[in-house]
């Protein structure tokens, strides 16, 4: 299994999928943050972990590779990217036909923290980006009162 960690910060989804997808699998991060990455590749050598690749950079710039990712994973982050829908066409192309993607966001509702409920795409606004960049919504839901998970398809 492949799955890609977009927007990885130090690395908790990153860290989990490695161990999930074992030393078979394939595990790719990127980040903007150089600090993140370093936290990640410390946490990953800490727990003897060697099927994570990392990249410092932008998401709009990244392509790990061409239809192999299972699994792509956007955590809170689809918000802060630049060219969210640049992003979203690089996924299309690093996604399986059998694969999926999964946004796990913010709800657009104001709270007393995350980010500002300005810059927050809500659910229909989330599921019109992933349609306009050629994928099929599968699945939304709640995921806790500040959250919800789209999971989309190509």
């Amino acid at each position: 299994m492949v799955f890609v960690d977009v927007g990885c910060g130090d690395g908790f989804f990153t860290i989990l999928a490695s161990k999930k997808v074992g030393k078979n699998g394939k595990v790719y991060a990127v980040d903007i943050d150089p600090d993140g990455i370093e936290k990640l590749k410390s946490k990953a050598k800490t727990e003897g972990l060697t099927n994570i690749n990392t990249k410092v950079g932008k998401a709009e710039d990244t392509i790990f590779c061409k239809q192999c990712a299972d699994l792509i994973l956007y955590s809170m982050d689809l918000h802060d990217f630049g060219d969210p829908v640049k992003v979203l066409q690089n996924a299309k192309q690093m996604i399986k036909p059998t694969g999926r993607l999964i946004d796990l966001d913010w709800k657009k509702q104001q709270m007393s923290f995350g980010p500002p409920v300005t810059i927050r795409f809500s659910q229909d606004q989330a599921s019109g980006l992933m349609r306009s960049s050629g994928f099929t919504v599968v699945d939304t839901r709640d995921a806790g009162p500040y959250h919800y998970i789209l999971t989309v398809k190509p």
